[in-house]
């Protein structure tokens, strides 16, 4: 079976749309660092580091430290498919994190996007 193309893809190459989307709509770079964190586990350091080796998603969520236990609190739409409903584990990983900064562009309340 043919792997997506999004799980070679670096995580670095990604990254900056995510501050773009962020800065946008006034939101931060930490913003963003928060959200990767609660996610997936890695510390801020983790980040520099994982932006520097240009890490493909599939290692990015491979050795994440820890997947957030609150990950199935993500519900809705992304790139036209729900993101609970998508069966590839590690396309609905990234697609979890899309949505997540989805909703921080959106405006949403940091603790509202962290299911806190």
């Amino acid at each position: 079976m043919k792997k997506n193309r999004v799980f070679a893809m670096s995580f670095a190459s990604v990254y900056p749309h995510y501050i773009t989307k962020a800065e946008k709509k006034g939101k931060t770079k930490e913003d963003v660092h928060t959200i990767i964190i609660w996610l997936t586990g890695y510390t801020n350091a983790d980040i520099d580091t994982i932006l520097e080796t240009k890490i493909d998603f599939e290692t990015f969520f491979e050795k994440a430290p820890k997947l957030n236990p609150n990950v199935d609190k993500i519900k809705g739409l992304i790139c036209g498919y729900r993101v609970e409903d998508i069966e590839d584990p590690l396309m609905q990983k990234i697609r979890y994190l899309d949505k997540l900064i989805d909703e921080l562009a959106r405006g949403k309340k940091m603790e509202s996007i962290l299911r806190s």
